[in-house]
């Protein structure tokens, strides 16, 4: 995927990571302080588990900005930083929505919803269903910064493979 094109989706995502850091943060504070009064211990482990997922989600909000999703000539790659990622063969793609689904078609077990906690605003529908592990998937939702640029992208590769 060296010769694609990228797009990123940190502008539209991180903020809203953010916050659940930041509600984390107050959350181990107030909580686990409490906590320490009457069970240490119990307080101990829920700090270094609160403490190590609030790292695990900055880490993840980084890799929003330095894993974009990639369209090129063969395959476009789409993922959310390192959480989830997915590569389909650009003859896989039937259309691209930039707008106008409902709430069950993003939550359908069938989509891959890489927009992870923002509402999407492009969904790939695909000609076949693909595997991702056990799971069928037949549309991806993500929220990307320029889904302009990347339906122009994807309908520059898929006119010049016509």
């Amino acid at each position: 995927m060296d010769d694609g094109v990228a797009f990123t989706c940190h502008r539209a995502i991180a903020p809203m990571m953010w916050v659940a850091v930041t509600l984390s943060l107050v959350e181990l504070v107030v909580v686990h302080a409490l906590l320490a009064v009457w069970w240490p211990r119990v307080a101990t482990v829920l700090s270094l588990a609160s403490v190590t997922a609030i790292g695990w989600l900055v880490w993840a909000i980084g890799t929003l900005r330095s894993r974009p999703s990639v369209v090129a000539h063969n395959a476009a790659l789409l993922r959310a930083g390192a959480i989830k990622r997915v590569t389909v063969p650009i003859a896989a793609i039937d259309s691209l929505h930039p707008g106008g689904w409902t709430d069950a078609e993003v939550k359908a077990r069938a989509t891959l919803n890489l927009a992870l906690i923002a509402w999407p605003n492009v969904v790939v529908r695909l000609r076949e269903p693909i595997m991702l592990g056990r799971r069928r998937i037949d549309a991806i939702a993500h929220r990307l910064d320029d889904p302009d640029g990347f339906a122009a992208a994807l309908e520059r590769v898929r006119a010049a493979d016509d």
